[in-house]
């Protein structure tokens, strides 16, 4: 599920001071030391002494008729790439990995492992329990064993682990419709979830724009539907491709055809099947979403008799959707939806029935019929009657129905499953949950992975709690779980999305497996996942700079000095506008700075993996005067446009309602508009002479000046990002103007300050007055 232009799904507030101060300290800064550098982090770890080496003469033994063979042959093939050889099986009473089925481990993916100098014990009550026991033997075992021919020694430490999962879905999603990944990927993405101990992966099949799924019985659907031309996505993504290539689309899905230029791709059946049956080998469930009723144009476009109008285009909110009303929609659909069945074993398939625009079906006399026949009052009711329609056709084939939120409008019944979105409503999963749904979350904010990453987005999952409030315990038993989402408008590339997923998704799967928050004892052991990374060819995002500024100021002379966050990183910069390359200039030490300039840089790491591209601006600035100003009110004055605005330049100067007055840069309760723009107006009172930074989240946009200065330019429609700025000013008020716009589907509106290195701060309300 997603909105097509890339801002929605957050609507937050102001995270706690002590989160913020946790989510900018360095990876480095650490006061205790793990047991196991593990990830997600097990239930119970109490460390022994000493190793166990594995050599040529380690044997592997098995339960009775060879069970947990696949398993083993999953360990077995890790050794291989250091001993170049398999170890044997067979029974042995030391130097030995022994397999055992442990009927008294309750959790069907729990497991125990018990490492001794002369021995290693794997027990668990099913093979998946024992799969996930032999990913924690793997991580333990050298980040060399990722590769062929490494001859890495292969050594274990001596530790007793008893660990289950706290959650039953903990899953990842990927979208391949908007743009395409090849099999390949696909079995890389399933491995880095079976690493991390997640079981599902949930693919994006369909959507406008492609269809990726062969369907024998409408051949139409891939044959023209998986294709297209370049859209305003792909045109977008080859504008980014200028300062960065992970965002030039992926030539090995561009065909020519027809004279045309044509980008796209699906998969056969037999081709999912290899994955699916990859997938299953790791005990990884595949969930299909065949987008419906909305989301279908790529669909209608090849068999236009599936909607009411005979096409499908865009609308004012999204396209036209399939027609309910007419019983060939509904063989159409049971068709596909059979090969689908036949095709996929999870006991889940997911109908998607997210943003439709209802605007053909109340101009249809076939769906006015239809909604007096059933007695149908609303286009909503008549959502809902093709999605419980639907599930009984899921359920009389043994499948369960899984639709995003939306499917709760006008009633559903208790047994379809819902997946939470829309962080707006934050009622929604607590509707589903009372109604005795199975409910599986995936906010926006912060479990949409194809939102911008800032340095705050690891915390921000890390801190994520799948339960929400006004649960009992009961009710909060239908919450099975979560998953990120990574919707690929934005994303053409593998690179692009290794980018986005990591290292967010280690952090989730810990929240999911583990369920015990130690950020700094996550952060630490993250640390040593890195050379994982690398190993398995991951491009990550490398952790930030948490000390830069963008926006930077100074009065007499500044110093730029750069903390690396990782050993061997490298940087590079100009000063020129240039791109910065390996070729560029090396950053070896402070620099300082005597004249206003810009420098723009980036990281890598010696695997050739490539850093964020830091723009960052210096101003030489005397310091602001300050305003003589009495009589003024505490905080600052507000005016609220209820309109959508594309830019805060765009909001009017004037407005007929009165100003209200907040206590601090937050968005007033009676801004209550899908879509909105705030001005902020008043002045800030300055403690002290000196330059002070500030640091604006916005979802979407927001500009900040000071002393009629910018300070922080954070303008566009986008998710929660930060930007930060500096302003040099002397003692006393100087005026404040901040100036906000929501495009629709929720809000981020944050502020804080610091100066001379101090951690960031909220203003205090005592500095702002109108």
């Amino acid at each position: 599920m997603m909105i097509n232009k890339p801002s929605k799904f957050i609507v937050t507030l102001c995270i706690a001071m002590l989160g913020i101060m946790a989510s900018r300290s360095t990876l480095n800064a650490q006061t205790t030391e793990p047991q196991v550098n593990l990830i997600p982090y097990p239930q119970s770890v109490v460390k022994g002494n000493g190793v166990f080496k594995i050599n040529s003469q380690t044997k592997i033994t098995l339960p009775a008729g060879k069970k947990y063979l696949g398993e083993a042959q999953m360990l077995n093939a890790l050794i291989t790439n250091s001993n170049g050889k398999p170890l044997a099986y067979g029974p042995a009473s030391s130097n030995v990995i022994q397999l055992v089925t442990d009927k008294s481990i309750t959790a069907d993916e729990g497991y125990k492992l018990n490492i001794t100098p002369a021995k290693v014990v794997l027990s668990a009550k099913t093979a998946s329990g024992i799969f996930r026991g032999i990913e924690t033997i793997r991580q333990l075992l050298p980040a060399g064993i990722e590769q062929a021919n490494s001859k890495t020694s292969l050594t274990l430490p001596a530790v007793q682990i008893t660990d289950q999962p706290a959650y039953a879905w903990r899953g990842m999603h990927l979208d391949v419709s908007r743009h395409f990944f090849s099999i390949e990927y696909l079995k890389k993405y399933i491995d880095r979830l079976a690493l991390y101990k997640f079981n599902k992966l949930h693919l994006h099949l369909t959507d406008d724009q492609g269809w990726r799924i062969e369907i024998k019985k409408y051949p139409k659907l891939t044959e023209f539907g998986a294709w297209r031309t370049f859209n305003n996505q792909d045109s977008a993504c080859i504008e980014k491709s200028k300062d960065n290539p992970d965002f030039a689309i992926d030539p090995k899905h561009i065909i020519k055809r027809d004279g045309k230029t044509l980008y796209g791709g699906f998969y056969t059946q037999a081709q999912m099947r290899d994955v699916i049956a990859y997938a299953m080998k790791r005990h990884i469930d595949i969930i299909p979403e065949i987008d419906m009723p909305g989301h279908m144009m790529a669909a209608i476009n090849n068999y236009p008799f599936l909607s009411c109008t005979g096409g499908s285009k865009w609308g004012e909110l999204f396209t036209t959707p399939i027609c309910p009303c007419n019983e060939s929609t509904y063989e159409f659909a049971e068709n596909v939806y059979k090969e689908i069945f036949a095709l996929f074993p999870s006991k889940y398939i997911h109908i998607g029935g997210d943003e439709v625009d209802r605007t053909s079906w109340g101009e249809s006399e076939a769906c006015k019929a239809m909604m007096a026949k059933e007695g149908l009052k609303t286009s909503a009711e008549l959502q809902s009657y093709f999605i419980n329609r639907m599930e009984k056709f899921f359920n009389k084939n043994g499948k369960k129905l899984i639709g995003w939120d939306e499917i709760l409008e006008d009633g559903i019944s208790s047994t379809a499953v819902v997946m939470y979105w829309r962080s707006w409503v934050p009622n929604a999963p607590i509707k589903a949950a009372k109604n005795g749904n199975k409910v599986i979350m995936t906010p926006g904010n912060p479990l949409y992975f194809d939102n911008d990453p800032d340095q705050n987005s690891v915390y921000n999952v890390y801190h994520f709690n799948p339960i929400p409030e006004k649960l009992n315990k009961q009710e909060a038993a239908n919450v099975i779980g979560a998953q990120a989402n990574l919707w690929s408008e934005r994303i053409p590339t593998e690179n692009r999305a290794d980018y986005m997923v990591f290292p967010r998704m280690t952090a989730l799967a810990e929240v999911l497996w583990t369920n015990k928050k130690d950020y700094k004892s996550y952060q630490q052991r993250l640390l040593k996942q890195y050379p994982r990374f690398d190993a398995l060819k991951i491009h990550y995002r490398l952790p930030d700079f948490t000390e830069l500024v963008e926006s930077n100021v100074f009065t007499d002379e500044a110093t730029l000095n750069i903390s690396k966050p990782l050993p061997g990183l490298k940087i590079f910069y100009t000063t020129d506008g240039s791109l910065p390359t390996q070729q560029s200039k090396e950053f070896t030490g402070p620099l300082k700075i005597t004249e206003s300039k810009n420098i723009r840089l980036v990281a890598y790491t010696a695997s050739g993996v490539r850093g964020d591209l830091y723009n960052l601006k210096y101003v030489k600035q005397p310091l602001a005067e300050p305003v003589n100003k009495t009589g003024l009110q505490e905080g600052l004055a507000v005016r609220y446009f209820p309109a959508f605005y594309k830019k805060t330049t765009l909001i009017p100067d004037t407005a007929k309602n009165q100003a209200l007055t907040v206590s601090t840069a937050t968005v007033p309760k009676e801004a209550t508009a899908p879509s909105f723009g705030l001005k902020y107006r008043g002045y800030i009172y300055v403690p002290s002479d000196g330059v002070y930074t500030f640091y604006l989240t916005c979802d979407d946009g927001g500009v900040l000046k000071i002393a009629d200065r910018l300070v922080v330019d954070n303008e566009a429609m986008h998710s929660a990002i930060e930007k930060s700025g500096q302003v040099a000013l002397k003692k006393g008020l100087q005026p404040f103007e901040l100036n906000f716009i929501e495009g629709g589907g929720g809000y981020s509106l944050k502020l804080l300050y610091s100066k001379d290195g101090s951690a960031p701060a909220e203003i205090p309300a005592s500095w702002l007055k109108h």
